[in-house]
């Protein structure tokens, strides 16, 4: 079983920085696509960032390109997400999750991830 485990998140002013990390148990983490969600109440879980098992690919939605970066440690089974120029519209909790294949490449739809952390909470405030 894989456990992912979130940190990071906090209370941030707008125009503000956050670097969330997200550990995962387990000896696989290497093979495996990561990405991170967010989601509002009431709301689906979006795609914000993913990276491909060796790094060779990341993949952004549009409204956080340029501002945040997704990086990976397979040493140390992380996978980060930096967050700059925070916007009170992107309070939200963030979730990593790991995609479904081996060796796939980044996906976008949240059906597509079966392994999730718990959130970390991001409050931007204006």
């Amino acid at each position: 079983q894989v456990q992912l485990v979130e940190s990071g998140g906090g209370l941030v002013q707008a125009g503000g920085s956050l670097t969330l990390s997200c550990a995962a148990s387990g000896r696989t983490f290497g093979s495996y696509t990561m990405a991170w969600f967010r989601q509002t109440p009431g709301k689906e879980r979006d795609f914000v960032a993913g990276i491909s098992y060796g790094s060779a690919t990341k993949y952004y939605a549009d409204s956080v390109k340029g501002r945040f970066t997704i990086s990976r440690d397979n040493g140390k089974n992380t996978v980060y997400l930096q967050m700059e120029s925070l916007k009170p519209a992107e309070t939200a909790v963030y979730y990593c999750a790991r995609d479904r294949r081996v060796r796939g490449g980044v996906r976008l739809g949240a059906a597509e991830y079966d392994y999730w952390g718990q959130g970390t909470q991001v409050t931007v405030s204006s």
